[in-house]
């Protein structure tokens, strides 16, 4: 049975496409918005909207937007894929494919002193790997206090299903990342963090400094990479393999784990 989001009669994405906000009540908003059913707080970023097999709608961001009373509330900012939207069908939930966070963890580069060579590496090696659905990349100062508040967004909030970073994993004043993602996961993945190692070990020596932390929070997997876009290339390539399974069974998968894998 089809879970649906948006009842008709709606009427926007009129002409040239353009972005909208969804959400379950009327908003202070002076753009176009849709009216969800309550089923939209399930919503995670990536998802698809539309009617049969045609997505129609794609939910890239979660923000708050005030209301007529003064309050605020969850609102989805939806992608048109089209220019326009059937006014009488309701749109129902499509099947995805995977949606991806990166963050690059630079003083210099939050600055713009220096270039994000390795954010867009770690979409690029992910999509010869998996399809996405949606891909988002962002550049913050090796802050604690930001990239707890944006994990924790990314995950609880936006619903990403992956979520990656870089920098900030080696011995230096200001390499907080390891600490920071280990205050916020619910469990830790030591394998995940052993192959890095390992990968590392066999290009260098060097790779015994690295103290990435890979573990879940929600549904959503995150893993910390090196720097380097070196090394960014060789640590995800240990880990690759085995992110999609992992994801399957973080959100639910009841499959036995031994079935999948038998010869």
């Amino acid at each position: 049975m089809r879970t649906t989001l948006v009842e008709p009669p709606f009427s926007t994405c009129q002409g040239t496409p353009q972005r909208l906000l969804l959400a379950e009540e009327p908003l202070d908003h002076p753009g176009p918005t849709l009216l969800g059913t309550r089923e939209i707080h399930r919503m995670r970023a990536g998802d698809l909207l539309g009617r049969d097999t045609s997505p129609l709608l794609q939910a890239v961001a979660r923000i708050w937007n005030p209301t007529p009373d003064g309050r605020s509330v969850a609102a989805w900012i939806m992608q048109c894929l089209e220019h326009t939207l059937p006014r009488d069908e309701a749109l129902h939930w499509l099947p995805r494919a995977r949606s991806l966070a990166w963050i690059t963890l630079s003083d210099k580069g939050s600055q713009g002193k220096r270039e994000d060579a390795s954010g867009p590496i770690i979409e690029d090696q992910v999509r010869e790997t998996m399809e996405l659905s949606l891909a988002r990349g962002f550049l913050i100062p090796d802050s604690p206090t930001r990239l707890r508040a944006l994990l924790t967004d990314l995950a609880l909030f936006q619903g990403f299903d992956l979520i990656l970073t870089t920098g900030g994993t080696g011995v230096g004043p200001r390499d907080i990342t390891p600490e920071t993602t280990l205050a916020v996961i619910d469990k830790r993945l030591p394998g995940f963090e052993h192959a890095m190692t390992a990968a590392s070990l066999a290009k260098t020596p060097m790779g015994v400094i690295s103290r990435a932390v890979a573990g879940t929070l929600g549904s959503s997997l995150i893993i910390n990479l090196p720097g380097s876009p070196k090394a960014v290339r060789e640590n995800l390539a240990a880990i690759l393999p085995a992110i999609g399974h992992t994801l399957d069974k973080l959100q639910g998968d009841p499959r036995d784990c031994a079935s999948l894998f038998a010869s």
